[in-house]
């Protein structure tokens, strides 16, 4: 479990292709060392990944074929940065929202609109997850506990306000239009959803 606080981004030092895995190797900071055992829980831009070795600072991690077809991780290359959070501890203060770090699918920038103080990032979901979202409430993107600002339902377009702060610490301010982001919607809103639409399906 995740509180979609991201720490910072950070680059890939390298990443090695096989066939149905990729291994993402990454150079972590001292503070995201602490108490990290193979095994653990990370979040690479909002994906739950194990830690699968630690070579002083340089930690890696295994992606999956499903999770490299289902995420953006497959289309990372060298270089390229990634959110990181590692796993929320038991009475640790939750700044955004619960997310599980569970990607439900990638939506695609349709529109960047930078200001002095704020930059306001549209997006395009996937139809099938567009009931999940409504505005000003809550969506993980990259891992990154956003509020939705405004969310057109019909063409299952939302867009979100970053602050200078999060530009600073995320891989947001490199983004560009056409660019894939991993999505996670509010779980509590999935569960009501769903919850309505079966008690309805079944009342006929």
């Amino acid at each position: 479990m995740y509180t979609g606080i991201v720490h910072g981004a950070y680059p890939l030092a390298k990443v090695v292709r096989k066939p149905g895995l990729h291994q993402l190797f990454i150079d972590l900071p001292t503070e995201l060392l602490e108490d990290l055992v193979i095994g653990a829980s990370v979040g690479l831009d909002g994906v739950c990944m194990t830690v699968t070795s630690i070579d002083g600072a340089r930690v890696s991690f295994d992606a999956m074929q499903e999770t490299l077809s289902l995420t953006t991780l497959g289309q990372l290359n060298d270089g390229d940065r990634v959110n990181v959070e590692r796993s929320a501890k038991q009475g640790a203060e939750i700044g955004g929202h619960n997310i599980s770090g569970h990607v439900d699918g990638c939506a695609e920038i349709i529109g960047i609109e930078t200001t002095e103080n704020n930059c306001t990032l549209r997006f395009r979901l996937p139809q099938n997850l567009s009931k999940y979202v409504f505005k000003k409430g809550f969506i993980g993107v990259c891992g990154c506990s956003l509020t939705v600002a405004d969310y057109q339902r019909e063409a299952a377009e939302f867009t979100v306000c970053l602050i200078p702060e999060t530009l600073r610490v995320t891989n947001f301010a490199k983004m560009q239009l056409g660019d894939r982001v991993n999505i996670e919607v509010d779980r509590q809103t999935q569960v009501i959803v769903d919850t309505v639409e079966r008690v309805l399906a079944e009342r006929g």
